[in-house]
């Protein structure tokens, strides 16, 4: 889906961004009038107008809490978040020592922290504990009743934040009675920026930590937890969910069964084998020569660096292809949504695959369409088509509670099961 830009990631990022207005992330004609003033393909002159647009958007809103308008300054701030967060989109030649990124994210985090304390719904920033640091998170609560409220994890990805999340999942799933746990794990959003912690491919470390905070709080019901995961967060909850069995369902938005597919659609045979050999010394300049030929590789192996602590992108590609459900997938018992964009240029086919692995859980899989407007990676443009495919699905699924059929089927107990199929 073309939107705005020839290039294609700035289209997908533009649609991405414009997709959030339907919870109050953006303003179609603040959008348009910021595409306008970028040059095409141009990374700084995208950087440069978001970064405007978002600092006078947030102007706004403090302006309108001064003078104690307080749903004018919470409906700014909201939009302000969002675009700060798509100003530092392709900020990536550097961004663990560019100071703009700080600045960039910073930006995202005060703008919707101003925002957050204004929500009609009660929202709370808390800590979660993990090895030997924590991780930063927020509960976002359908009302102060303080009930035990089924509630939906979000698991981030590849390029999003915890702020993302209200956008993305929150305001939707408590329009429908869920409360929404969103963290930022290794590798992603401050978790990321501020303690340099990387991502790993065991992210039953990371997902179990998370629930067993989940479990600490009244307000959740411990037997109603969905975990959500976000592009990558849809391998990276998928793989928890080998080892960490409380969550109730799985939602993949979009699932992954190898994420090194994403980087094997850009790179010719010759090239993999050279970097599976180790022979650096001439992968890296072919993988820089096509990083400069093309937005969306260069964003890719820029932004992979980063988020895996790779030395190089040879280094990176070899880190990637460690996250993987081989080996694993098997172990999963969880009833699964596994959602398919059927024009995703990044993932194509890893659906199906996962479908195809999960032998041993309930799985639904949901194709959504271009025709339908759904067809981009996440769906992006399309978030209430898709949220109604989701929150249909899990109503559902919680109200039957298919995990009971396979702790009570043929194979005995769940822990029986589990025996088993380890």
């Amino acid at each position: 889906m073309k939107f705005l830009f020839d290039n294609e990631a700035f289209s997908f990022e533009t649609l991405r961004t414009t997709g959030f207005m339907a919870y109050g992330g953006a303003d179609l004609g603040e959008v348009i009038t910021t595409a306008a003033r970028i040059e095409e393909g141009n990374e700084e002159s995208w950087h440069q107008a978001w970064k405007a647009t978002a600092q006078r958007v947030a102007g706004i809103g403090a302006s309108a809490h001064g003078a104690g308008h307080r749903v004018s300054a919470r409906e700014a701030w909201l939009r302000a978040a969002n675009y700060y967060r798509t100003a530092a989109a392709f900020l990536l030649e550097n961004p663990a020592a560019d100071p703009e990124m700080t600045v960039l994210s910073a930006g995202q985090h005060d703008s919707f922290a101003a925002a957050a304390a204004l929500f009609d719904h009660p929202a709370e920033a808390v800590t979660i504990p993990y090895e030997h640091t924590t991780l930063p998170a927020y509960l976002f609560f359908v009302d102060d009743s303080g009930a035990a409220r089924p509630t939906v994890i979000y698991n981030s990805g590849y390029d999003s934040t915890r702020e993302e999340s209200y956008y993305v999942i929150a305001q939707a799933a408590m329009c429908r009675g869920y409360n929404v746990l969103a963290f930022d794990g290794p590798g992603q959003g401050s978790t990321l920026r501020l303690q340099k912690l990387n991502m790993r491919p065991d992210w039953e470390a990371v997902l179990t930590a998370v629930i067993d905070y989940a479990v600490t709080r009244d307000e959740i019901a411990h037997d109603k937890i969905a975990v959500f995961g976000y592009s990558l967060g849809g391998y990276l909850v998928t793989r928890a969910a080998a080892f960490e069995h409380r969550a109730a369902a799985l939602i993949l938005d979009n699932a992954i069964h190898d994420f090194s597919a994403a980087f094997a659609g850009s790179m010719p045979d010759f090239l993999r084998s050279w970097i599976a050999e180790g022979r650096d010394d001439a992968s890296e300049p072919v993988l820089m020569m096509l990083a400069s030929l093309s937005t969306n590789v260069r964003w890719g192996l820029r932004n992979g660096k980063w988020v895996f602590g790779a030395k190089s992108y040879s280094d990176l590609v070899r880190t990637v292809s460690r996250y993987t459900l081989d080996g694993v997938a098997h172990q999963i018992i969880t009833p699964t949504l596994i959602l398919d964009p059927d024009s995703d240029q990044y993932l194509k086919g890893q659906p199906q695959l996962v479908e195809k692995a999960l032998a041993n859980a309930p799985t639904t899989l949901v194709t959504l369409t271009a025709s339908e407007g759904a067809g981009e990676h996440t769906h992006a443009g399309a978030l209430s088509r898709a949220h109604q495919t989701i929150f249909d699905w899990l109503d559902d699924t919680l109200a039957a509670d298919l995990a009971p059929a396979v702790k009570t089927g043929s194979l005995g107990g769940r822990d029986e099961f589990l025996d088993k199929i380890r």
